[in-house]
């Protein structure tokens, strides 16, 4: 069929071509159509099918409505051809309007590790501690190096799994112990030359390894060195002294109570960030809270356990520990964001990893060790 008959005025006994069939859309022939109606009629659209009887008058006239139905359990009718389905509009149900709407319970402030697990475990190393200190000296050399050692092995394992950086652990394991042991035996001049000795042994031994990634290989392994062995030799030259026990005591007892008056004061009345982008957690009322109590412990260690040593000169100690100790927790901080992690290791429940320890002590060391000799010779 040609598309020009559609939209043609059809005549009353108009055919189409030869095969006979009617046009769709002209008038039949007959007396009940007229020429005059004929050409006002138009094509209807095509409906869907309704049934004629056995039907309700309301599915009829649901059926004409260009929207959807009116109620949640009304059926959909049937639309008219062309006509777009609208979504129903959402009406809330008088279940909804009735639930009462929740409110948030505020959260109380934790620590955020196992309290009772680092209490326990902060017990027992003290105890080995007091121990190895006051019982034999050379066992507690032993302790600083079985410290020394197994924070290494934790450092280096995370900048593997982290950065892919391969720093050797044998050399710097075994220079470690050389250095705790030397800065023990021959003071000063032992540690230093134990630290040459120890970054010389990682040059070599990297080399028997690919060349790829040499540099920051060996990069970090002297920083491993130095930030953790030879940092810790202070400790271990401390013990030298007649009065070595009591240094040593002092100086970790300050440590302690500097990051436990942090604490209690940042977690009380702590609100500016000391450094957000290092150490969220950390405030500069909880810094304020470390430097009084370090002070005020410094100040009756020195008067009452230091031969020689004075109640200023404690004042003076309390508050270079309370800065270097901030300073060391704020710089493992930044490595263990660096790194991505949130501690060097687990080891310690409650506490991480022995360095997640050792991160106040390490850079505190040579600081208390250095007044010492200022003070007390």
């Amino acid at each position: 069929m040609n598309d020009s008959s559609w939209g043609a005025p059809p005549h009353a006994g108009y055919w189409g071509p030869s095969d006979g069939g009617p046009v769709q859309g002209a008038a039949p022939a007959g007396p009940a159509y007229d020429a005059h109606r004929a050409q006002q009629t138009r094509p209807m659209p095509i409906v869907p099918d309704v049934p004629a009887h056995g039907g309700h008058q309301e599915d009829d006239r649901g059926a004409a409505r260009p929207g959807g139905p009116l109620f949640r359990d009304e059926m959909p009718q049937a639309q008219p051809y062309g006509a777009v389905p609208q979504k129903p509009d959402s009406m809330p149900t008088p279940d909804d309007a009735q639930q009462p709407v929740p409110v948030p319970v505020p959260q109380k402030k934790t620590a955020g590790r196992d309290l009772g697990a680092a209490i326990g475990v902060g017990v027992g190393l003290g105890a080995v501690i007091i121990a190895s200190l006051f019982v034999v000296k050379a066992a507690f050399v032993g302790v600083i190096t079985v410290a020394v050692v197994v924070g290494l092995w934790e450092l280096t394992s995370r900048l593997q799994e982290r950065k892919g950086i391969r720093a050797p652990l044998v050399p710097l394991a075994l220079g470690g112990a050389a250095m705790v042991v030397s800065g023990y035996v021959r003071g000063p001049e032992g540690a230093w030359v134990a630290m040459a000795l120890t970054a010389l042994a990682v040059l070599v031994w990297r080399m028997t390894e690919p060349p790829e990634g040499y540099l920051k290989d060996v990069t970090a392994g002297v920083f491993a060195a130095f930030y953790v062995p030879f940092l810790a030799t202070f400790v271990a030259m401390m013990l030298t002294a007649d009065d070595g026990a009591q240094r040593v005591m002092t100086f970790l007892l300050l440590t302690v109570v500097s990051d436990t008056g942090a604490y209690a004061i940042g977690w009380r009345f702590g609100k500016h960030k000391l450094a957000p982008r290092i150490s969220p957690g950390k405030t500069r009322e909880g810094l304020f809270g470390a430097v009084g109590f370090a002070m005020v412990a410094g100040a009756l260690l020195m008067e009452f356990a230091i031969d020689d040593g004075t109640w200023w000169q404690g004042l003076v100690l309390g508050l270079a520990v309370a800065v270097s100790a901030t300073l060391g927790d704020l710089g493992e901080s930044m490595i263990k964001r660096d790194l991505g992690i949130k501690d060097m290791g687990t080891l310690l429940p409650g506490h991480g990893g022995i360095m997640d320890r050792l991160d106040s002590l390490l850079p505190t060391a040579p600081v208390v060790w250095l007044l010492f000799v200022a003070f007390v010779g």
